[in-house]
């Protein structure tokens, strides 16, 4: 079990909430700590979005507690028809996720009503944005996401394993039920790469050339997100069409096994490439020319279907789909290199793609 950044910067916020309300003297400063765990985002955008949304959600709770206590009373029935009220029209702010501090400031408020209950809710409600403060400024300056780390090194343990599943499918060396299970793993892993992707999008770039490089990176990380999906594609058709593949001529199971294998070593260079571990100016022309075999595959395999002795339980178009998703996989190979070498020729200084040491999975 390992602790992220996230978790280190709640507890940071907690305390830092609950000392500035210590020391401005607030009184019930644990609503500043509450309010603090409810704002921590992972990312300064969005903890830039939450402090707005806050405010409004809390300004909600906080007017109607102070319209309900001073028209209707305290009594638990009105406290219950306020929180209706107040989440109704949170709801159709379409902030929803303010839901629970704002509910959290309204009762807060409603609990205890006095002669100076007006300053009592302006008390209140300073204490919990108080808490949102903190944790913005916690997040802005303790242990900024690094995302783009995060990003990549999951995409590239993704396309190790996946890279090796393929492998072991093409030379029948694969345990059909291990096989299964990672199959649907992966897919859960690559739901977390496209999230992670999306948090990395949110980042916000101040100076002008900054964002143009940082939009150019984020087209090449869409696409190699795409190029694994590909990748994703052959492997469940492998596992699904493993009977069909193991009564293939040899002649196509060995051009099918070649032009994987080829691909998937052009695959990794590329990701090499883009980290600079690989020259700029590498043509992979050895990778090229392999991979030029396709037409031919697909001639062979055309030709094949026509003459061979198929059995009658044998459904060989089902292979259709195999070779279609290689051809894809390789197109998609081939505008990832593309974007790649633009983006290192256009971006000089951002050729060393900043990736620290990561091994989170």
């Amino acid at each position: 079990m390992k602790l992220g950044a996230r978790i280190f910067k709640t507890g940071i916020a907690i305390v830092l909430a609950l000392f500035v309300a210590e020391v401005l003297h607030l009184p019930s400063p644990v609503f500043a700590g509450i309010a603090a765990i409810f704002a921590v985002q992972p990312t300064i955008y969005r903890s830039y979005l939450s402090i707005i949304e806050q405010v409004q959600a809390n300004l909600i709770g906080a007017i109607l507690a102070v319209l309900f206590v001073l028209l209707l009373g305290n009594h638990v029935i009105f406290v219950g028809l306020a929180a209706i009220i107040a989440i109704t029209l949170i709801l159709k702010l379409r902030i929803e996720n303010t839901i629970g501090l704002s509910l959290v400031t309204m009762i807060s408020i409603m609990e205890a009503p006095g002669e100076d209950f007006i300053q009592f809710a302006v008390i209140r409600f300073s204490t919990i944005m108080l808490g949102v403060l903190s944790s913005f400024i916690v997040n802005l300056i303790f242990l900024p996401p690094k995302y783009e780390t995060k990003l990549f090194y999951r995409v590239s343990n993704v396309t190790e394993d996946m890279l090796k599943w393929i492998r072991l499918s093409t030379r029948h060396a694969s345990e059909n039920h291990l096989l299964k299970k990672d199959i649907e793993k992966i897919k859960e892993r690559l739901t977390k790469i496209d999230q992670v992707y999306l948090l990395f999008k949110e980042e916000r770039s101040y100076f002008k050339m900054n964002i143009v490089a940082k939009n150019r990176k984020l087209v090449v990380y869409r696409q190699m997100i795409s190029t694994l999906r590909r990748a994703f594609e052959i492997l469940k058709r492998l596992h699904r069409f493993e009977n069909e593949i193991s009564n293939l001529p040899e002649e196509i199971h060995q051009m099918i096994q070649g032009q994987l294998d080829c691909l998937m070593s052009y695959h990794e260079q590329l990701l090499l490439k883009f980290v600079g571990k690989v020259k700029s100016d590498i043509a992979f022309e050895s990778v090229h020319n392999v991979c030029a075999q396709r037409n031919e595959l697909m001639d062979v395999f055309i030709k094949r279907l026509k003459t061979y002795d198929f059995q009658e339980d044998y459904q060989p178009f089902h292979l259709m789909h195999l070779i279609s998703s290689i051809l894809d996989y390789n197109e998609h190979l081939e505008h990832l290199e593309k974007l790649i070498g633009s983006f290192q020729s256009f971006h000089v200084e951002e050729n060393e793609v900043k990736i620290e040491e990561n091994h989170e999975e």
